[in-house]
Order: C-alpha cells, then sequence, then structure tokens
C-alpha cells in the first residue's frame, strides 16, 4: 500500500487509517469488539499494509488502548506503525479527569502509554476544544509532551477553524510545537468542513484524516427514516442520530447508490472513494466491525470516480447545522 506525508511533516503514513474505537470491550458499547473478535482485524490491517491505527483514551475507557497495544505487538513492530491517540474525554468522575488542563494532560499521556504499552505516541491529539482551559495552558502542556519524547507529533480534532486557528497562534508566538494534523468530522452528507476547516488545513500544510468518513454507516444505505438499521450499531448509536437522518441526507444515499449500483460496488466503497479524491484529505479513519466492512474499504482505494461522478454525489447536499464538535 502506497504511502503519503502526513501534511508537510515527514511521517508516511497509508491513505487510509484504522480506527480503533470497534475494539474494546462490549462493556462500554455493546457493539464494540472484544479483544479475541478484534485480533483478525488488525491482522487484516497489517497484512494488507496498513501502518495507521486511531484509537483514544475514552474508547472503551482505555480498554482500546490496552488491545491496540496487544494486538500491534503481536502483528508487527513498533517502529513499523504510526499510533494516534487521544486526550480530553472524561476518563474519571473527578474534576480534573477530563479537559485539556497541564494537569489531564500529563496524566493522560502517562497512563495511555502505561495502556498501549509503548514508550511514544506517534500523534497525540486533543479530542476537541475545551473552552474551560487557556489555549496557552494547553498548547504548552502539549508542547512539554513532544520535548519529553513522549509523542513525536500533535493532532486537534472537530472544533472551529477560529479556535484552531488561535491554537496555532499561540504555538507560534512562543516557538511551541504546532497541530500538524486535523482529525475532523467530514462526508459526502456533513461537508460544512469545506466552509473555512478544510481550506485552512491545506493553505497550513495540514493533514487532514476526517472521522466518520461513511457518517456512522449511513452512507451504507441500510439505514431507515425510523432511524432503524440492520445492525446493533444502528439501532444504538444515538450519537448518529443526532448527527443525521435529515430527508436531505437520504437523497444523498440514494446517489451513491445509484453509482455503486453501475460500479457493481457498495454504497461505502463509493461515498470513501469520493473522500479520497478530495483536495487535503491525508487519510479518512475507516471503522470495521465485519471483515468484509474492511477489506471493501482498502478496495476502495483502487476506484477512480469521474468529475461527472463526483458532481452527482455532491448535488444533493444541503447545508447542515454545525456537528460533532461536542
Amino acid at each position: 500500500m502506497n504511502t503519503l506525508r502526513l501534511g508537510k511533516t515527514g511521517l508516511k503514513v497509508t491513505p487510509i487509517c484504522l480506527g480503533m474505537m470497534t475494539y474494546g470491550t462490549p462493556k462500554w458499547r455493546e457493539w464494540v469488539l472484544d479483544e479475541d473478535a478484534s485480533r483478525p482485524f488488525v491482522k487484516r490491517a497489517v497484512e494488507a499494509g496498513i501502518n495507521f491505527f486511531d484509537t483514544a483514551d475514552v474508547y472503551s475507557i482505555g480498554v482500546s488502548e490496552e488491545v491496540t497495544g496487544r494486538l500491534l505487538r503481536e502483528f508487527t513492530k513498533r517502529d513499523d506503525v504510526v499510533i494516534a491517540s487521544k486526550v480530553n474525554g472524561a476518563m474519571g468522575p473527578g474534576p480534573n479527569d477530563r479537559g485539556l488542563s497541564r494537569k489531564h494532560i500529563m496524566q493522560g499521556i502517562d497512563a495511555s502509554l502505561r495502556r498501549l504499552g509503548t514508550d511514544y505516541i506517534d500523534l497525540y491529539q486533543i479530542h476537541r476544544f475545551d473552552p474551560e482551559t487557556p489555549i496557552e495552558e494547553t498548547m504548552e502542556a502539549l508542547h512539554d509532551v513532544v520535548k519529553a519524547g513522549k509523542a513525536r507529533y500533535i493532532g486537534a480534532s472537530s472544533m472551529y477553524a477560529w479556535q484552531f486557528a488561535k491554537m496555532q497562534h499561540a504555538a507560534d508566538l512562543h516557538g511551541w510545537t504546532r497541530f500538524v494534523a486535523m482529525q475532523n468530522h467530514y462526508n459526502l452528507v456533513y461537508r460544512e468542513e469545506e466552509r473555512e476547516m478544510i481550506p485552512l488545513c491545506i493553505a497550513d500544510g495540514i493533514g487532514l484524516i476526517p472521522w466518520s468518513p461513511l457518517a456512522r454507516g449511513f452512507l451504507a444505505g441500510n439505514r431507515t427514516a425510523n432511524r432503524s438499521g440492520d445492525t446493533s450499531r444502528a439501532r444504538t448509536d444515538a450519537f448518529a442520530h443526532d448527527l443525521y437522518f435529515r430527508p436531505e441526507d437520504f437523497t444523498i444515499v440514494e446517489r451513491v447508490g445509484e453509482i455503486a449500483k453501475q460500479r457493481g460496488v457498495s454504497n461505502a466503497q463509493i461515498a470513501l472513494a469520493w473522500m479520497l479524491h478530495k483536495p487535503g484529505i491525508t487519510a479518512p479513519i475507516i471503522g470495521a466491525s465485519k471483515m468484509y466492512q474492511l477489506d471493501e474499504a482498502i478496495a476502495a482505494l483502487d476506484i477512480k470516480l469521474s468529475a461527472d461522478e463526483m458532481a452527482a454525489l455532491e448535488a444533493p447536499y444541503q447545508p447542515h447545522p454545525v456537528l460533532g464538535h461536542k
């Protein structure tokens, strides 16, 4: 599998990243796979040449990081993969068990390293913006994490473009480490990021690694207007129900299905291929709880859409309220 530079860094990552939220413990979410069930997916990803794996401390409340670390050690060498994790989410009941304070970041990085069983995280990301912590406090703490050798690069996730620009400016002003990647909410049914965040990242050479490129399975075409589906995640994912399911969203899914049928591929492959054609995208983060989903994502790398097909997919889009920043 080919690799791309992450933004303007020298770090090379594969054009799809395996999201590890699906792997951990079903005690957290009923659709999450335990370690034994997760093993074949990591093995397949490594065998296919994927070198990029994204988790977070809050996924399965730490268990995802533990599973990620153990399975990657089982199937590959540490220096051959790029491990990304995140900090911000609540890891306990205390007031300092969450957020982007210096205290929580320093606790968070050490706890993530222990769970992952590694000396360093390649890409350490803030899991949303924290309005309760001064930007300078967060950026200096992240800079110190990098200078201590505990992280190689830092990244951010869904927020307003002005917030991201302010954080980068604080880093520039003080000579601290800048963000090199943005993990934003972006897919065919949610394209508001094209207004400001994506142009900003392209202009500044920031790598884009969108989450939910298939709209949490919505673009696969198996959801109905009554918010049901044929999987446990489709039935229980309240977050997805808040993000999608507008009438115009279903119109886009119909368009995806038409092109998929003409091509003889799945809806998911067309939706992912669309994203892979978009400017500035480095590596969408894909999830897979069934092996065919991972195989289809890998195969989507070879699909080349025409300009007419891209235009047809994008034509039904209607503006959405800002979604996914919390």
